[in-house]
């Protein structure tokens, strides 16, 4: 019997919402999610890709999964999300705050306000948000599981030249997720942060590159590729794994940890 067919009913009857949703990790790990049997609300802005995935989601499990118009950065529209996430679904159990983006990448001097407040309102007020906006339901449930999605740029690797703002925010949710752990544990709330290295997604696709970025670069060099366990950047879908074990009640005595999954790229 494969892990698969082992784990194919672990989340019946839950409820998970992701956001980021429409690709890369988000997708992969809302995927993983509703094969395992969880319903879930893909957090995201309403395009072709969020489509795509809640289809590919309901055409293995009817009526698993649905998208909904969300920009994180947005009070308004998180609060009201989660609200028609219960009216939808009946309640939430696991929540993956996994949304961002790159931003502004350039030497300080030359981003600007907008772009560093742009950067900070999605990736660290959106975790704010969703965390906020989801805790009092997860309390009803007595109890739930928070997955934060990080990375090793701001908290292991400081070479990203140019990544100022996206690292800063980086940093912020970790702190933000173990103050939450702590805080929520009477609850039985348990709140983990997950901090990827390069993954094959297209996060990329947001990033405003500055022209003065070579100005500032420091060379490094890695020894035969900068992910000593694989030939590459890792899969959205073995960040995926690592959700789905921490939504689990196979992590019912993990909180507050900061788990990095990046090939031992950090260590170099």
């Amino acid at each position: 019997m494969s892990i698969n067919q082992v784990n194919s009913g672990r989340f019946q009857g839950k409820c998970a919402i992701v956001t980021g949703a429409g690709s890369g990790i988000g997708k992969a790990a809302a995927i993983k999610l509703a094969k395992e049997g969880a319903k879930v609300a893909l957090f995201d802005l309403l395009n072709d890709r969020t489509q795509s995935t809640e289809a590919e989601i309901n055409n293995i499990h009817p009526g698993m999964s649905h998208a909904f118009d969300v920009d994180v950065s947005d009070p308004v529209r998180v609060e009201q999300a989660v609200r028609e996430v219960v009216e939808h679904f009946g309640a939430i159990d696991i929540v993956f705050a996994n949304a961002g983006i790159n931003g502004a990448v350039g030497p300080i001097e030359e981003i600007s306000f907008e772009d560093w407040q742009k950067t900070m309102s999605i990736n660290l007020n959106g975790t704010f948000l969703t965390v906020k906006h989801t805790v009092p339901y997860l309390k009803k449930q007595g109890g739930g599981s928070i997955i934060i999605t990080s990375s090793i740029n701001g908290n292991d690797r400081f070479s990203g030249f140019g990544m100022s703002a996206y690292s800063t925010t980086k940093a912020g949710q970790v702190a933000f997720a173990k103050m939450a752990a702590l805080e929520l544990a009477k609850y039985k709330i348990r709140v983990n942060v997950i901090c990827p290295g390069a993954i094959a997604t297209n996060i990329d696709s947001s990033t405003e590159v500055s022209e003065d970025l070579k100005e500032i670069i420091i060379p490094v060099e890695y020894p035969e590729g900068a992910q000593p366990l694989a030939d590459g950047p890792g899969e959205a879908e073995n960040v995926a794994d690592l959700v789905a074990f921490l939504a689990s009640n196979e992590a019912i005595h993990i909180t507050g940890a900061r788990i990095v999954i990046d090939g031992a790229e950090s260590l170099l």
